[in-house]
């Protein structure tokens, strides 16, 4: 290595070592400001402070068995105001127009269509009874797949059941 070499990398570190403690004088200069002036106000804000506590709250709280779990409420999650309310789900219909009508208004992985007589005879000759089965635990079959409850798992049994019947009286 020449000494022009040496020289210019003796040069380069010095700079680059000026630069580095440069960056770290500033840094340490504009945390004691900041600290003085920010720190202080951002506690005593309470508006601040809610905020903060909304962000590291739990999302979640665990009943776990055998232990006292009376101090846990049931909260429904804030909805913003952006978002309607779910509605309540009383009959077969009102549970084929919230869920069933997915796939079985165009007919999606093999759904036999509301209303198609003809994709319907073979599965009522089954039996009623298969057919709720198969609502409910779920079915995999030639010509298509039709899962769990519709994929809707917080639907009860009857509601299901009640979907089927009707899609079936639809489908006669």
């Amino acid at each position: 290595m020449s000494k022009q070499d040496t020289h210019f990398f003796n040069t380069f570190s010095l700079v680059i070592g000026i630069l580095v403690t440069i960056a770290i004088l500033l840094f340490a200069l504009s945390r004691a400001i900041g600290h003085s002036s920010q720190t202080e106000h951002l506690k005593s804000d309470a508006l601040q402070v809610a905020a903060v506590q909304g962000r590291i709250e739990p999302f979640a709280q665990v009943a776990v068995a055998g232990h006292d779990n009376s101090a846990l409420a049931i909260v429904q999650p804030a909805s913003g105001g952006t978002q309607a309310a779910a509605p309540a789900l009383e009959s077969g219909e009102d549970v084929y127009k919230a869920a069933c009508t997915v796939c079985h208004g165009l007919g999606i992985a093999g759904a036999p269509k509301f209303g198609d007589h003809a994709a319907w005879v073979p599965r009522i000759a089954k039996g009623i009874d298969t057919l709720h089965k198969h609502s409910l635990e779920g079915f995999q079959g030639d010509k298509g797949v039709m899962p769990p409850k519709g994929g809707r798992l917080d639907i009860s049994d009857e509601l299901v059941q009640a979907a089927v019947d009707y899609m079936v009286q639809g489908s006669r």
